[in-house]
């Protein structure tokens, strides 16, 4: 995957490239899901897939530090209330109420927010069980399961995020890097579902520079220059077209 250029709704290094990310309630998030773990335990039942990660210290790579060593921001107004209660009480108000939509979205988001989409995984799953057809909801399974590399499992949910709302252009665009980054690569159907989403938007700059980038490796030089040049002409200062220049020549 590749951090270089981030041209993706999801980037080619979505999991590494995490812009705002908050730090500050990294430590919060992991000593709830610890909790929840040792509850977990003492009465019985296993913990989820996200506690055991933080339990064991096994973490991803590119994952941001955990409580042990993670910067501390304001966690210590947690006793006043502030960020921790904050933090606390959305992630139990979710486990407690199933059927609270919004509930469960938050909860997932704070977990996106931090980089660990194992976490987000367990909430956006319980959403989908209020509302199956929410298209925001469907894309951020989509997103969630692109960031675990589970790209046949994106490609599920971005197909049926594009059901509800066929006019997403980043949308289209993410369900073509689905191809490009599964194993075997399926560059075809991702220079397809690229093509798709410029009928969308003509304009869209991050489609034109994977579309550039899959007809490079396809070989098609020809119709990687002329997407090369609406790349250019959308804006002549993205940082890949020195290095399709360089592959054209």
């Amino acid at each position: 995957m590749e951090r270089a250029s981030a041209i993706g709704g999801r980037s080619l290094d979505t999991r590494m490239n995490k812009e705002n990310t908050l730090y500050g309630i990294i430590g919060l998030l992991i000593g709830v899901l610890v909790g929840y773990a040792g509850t977990n335990y003492l009465n019985g039942a296993p913990p989820t897939p996200a506690a055991a990660t933080a339990s064991s210290g096994q973490l991803p790579p590119g994952h941001p530090p955990t409580s042990e060593n993670a910067p501390t921001g304001n966690a210590s107004e947690g006793a006043e209330g502030g960020p921790q209660n904050d933090v606390t009480a959305a992630i139990q108000q979710a486990r407690s109420e199933p059927s609270n939509f919004a509930a469960q979205m938050k909860a997932a988001s704070l977990f996106s927010q931090i980089n660990r989409p194992e976490g987000a995984l367990e909430f956006y799953q319980a959403a989908y069980k209020v509302k199956p057809d929410d298209p925001e909801l469907l894309t951020s399974l989509g997103n969630t399961n692109f960031d675990l590399s589970r790209y046949e499992e994106a490609e599920k949910w971005y197909a049926q995020s594009l059901k509800v709302k066929p006019g997403d252009a980043t949308v289209r665009m993410d369900l073509g890097l689905t191809f490009y980054l599964r194993t075997p690569r399926n560059l075809d159907r991702a220079i397809s579902e690229y093509q798709a989403a410029l009928k969308i938007d003509p304009r869209h700059e991050k489609t034109l520079q994977n579309l550039t980038r899959a007809l490079l490796e396809k070989g098609d030089k020809a119709a990687a220059s002329a997407t090369l040049k609406q790349l250019e002409a959308v804006n002549s200062q993205n940082t890949a077209i020195s290095q399709f220049r360089s592959q054209l020549q």
